[in-house]
């Protein structure tokens, strides 16, 4: 970098995005970086890079100087560098490095900040790299589709508000979720097939899925659900995705209807993270490169199997152990996470 620039953190520099304040001072991205970046109360100083650490702030160019100030003080980090611009899905991400006391400690309050103040952010440490070949294996209900199936066929079923409570309650880990599934299933008797297809037809994919497969595949990932709903759903959206892979129950339908019973072994959290590692070895993925994605307690074994462990739109108990989490915007943000 050619130049050093030290900007008052005056009220009407402290409104400047990113975007506009690296503009403003004619910041080359494509030659000045990596920039040493230093942020408090009184000035932003951009000058020649220190050496980075391993510990690395994202955040979007929309975010504001005020908004990363109050990011660091929040979180108890101390960013050091600008390191990498990165424009990926018609959206720009700055990477910084920073420094930390505690890095479970700041994680979690950057996801906590970011939950708060409806802005993405993450802080993150020995990544997946999204230009080689990796494996991303999510959840399905209200993670890739926007609904719990179970519950869709329940209310079409008459029996959605009994269903939907336990649903909930297993999500926050407050029950066991094979006994749970059971429980749920065995109102589902006499219910009819055709509830099923009805189900199917309409279920709506998440923001951002279709863009972040399209991604990924374009760098040679696989991509797989497990999910602990079920194998009539799983297998529509691996047919119409163009996944690899789908681990989910199976419902016993006889003559057309639900027997109310699930077939073999339940699909629990172990199994789910069982697939993520038969997927790694079955494609020969390097275990540093895959990512688990879910939204409830049941993925949580298989979030800390995978080398990256994703809470997307989560429950409180999942943001907490998380590697990282999505919280406002679609799933196509985990482009800007990777390295």
């Amino acid at each position: 970098m050619s130049f050093i620039a030290n900007i008052p953190f005056s009220t009407e520099n402290s409104t400047l995005s990113l975007e506009q304040c690296l503009n403003q001072q004619s910041v080359n991205t494509n030659t000045d970086l990596p920039i040493g970046f230093t942020l408090n109360e009184q000035a932003l100083a951009l000058k020649k890079a220190d050496k980075s650490s391993s510990i690395e702030l994202v955040v979007f160019q929309e975010t504001t100087l005020s908004e990363l100030l109050a990011l660091q003080t929040y979180a108890l980090i101390s960013i050091k560098t600008l390191k990498v611009i990165n424009t990926r899905n018609q959206q720009t991400s700055c990477r910084f490095s920073v420094s930390c006391d505690d890095y479970n400690q700041a994680r979690k309050a950057v996801a906590q900040f970011s939950l708060n103040h409806g802005i993405e952010a993450a802080l993150l440490k020995n990544v997946p790299t999204l230009n080689e070949p990796g494996l991303l294996v999510m959840d399905m209900d209200s993670t890739t589709i926007e609904i719990e199936c179970i519950d869709e066929i329940a209310k079409l079923a008459g029996v959605g508000e009994q269903v939907s409570i336990v649903t909930e309650r297993a999500m926050l880990g407050e029950l066991d979720f094979a006994q749970s599934l059971h429980e749920r299933v065995a109102t589902l008797k006499n219910a009819s097939e055709e509830i099923l297809q009805e189900v199917a037809k309409n279920m709506p994919l998440m923001a951002g899925l279709e863009n972040l497969i399209n991604e990924l595949k374009k760098h040679d990932w696989r991509i797989a659900i497990a999910s602990g709903g079920f194998t009539y759903f799983a297998d529509h959206l691996k047919t119409e995705l163009k996944l690899d892979a789908a681990f989910a129950n199976t419902l016993e339908i006889v003559d057309g209807a639900l027997t109310g019973k699930v077939l073999g072994d339940v699909v629990d959290a172990q199994v789910k993270a069982d697939s993520l590692k038969i997927l790694t070895e079955k494609y020969q993925i390097n275990p540093q490169q895959t990512v688990a994605m879910g939204d409830g307690a049941n993925d949580l074994v298989m979030m800390a199997a995978a080398s990256f462990g994703i809470a997307f739109h989560a429950k409180p108990i999942v943001l907490a152990q998380a590697d990282s989490s999505i919280n406002h915007q679609g799933l196509d943000c985990l482009l800007h996470w990777l390295a």
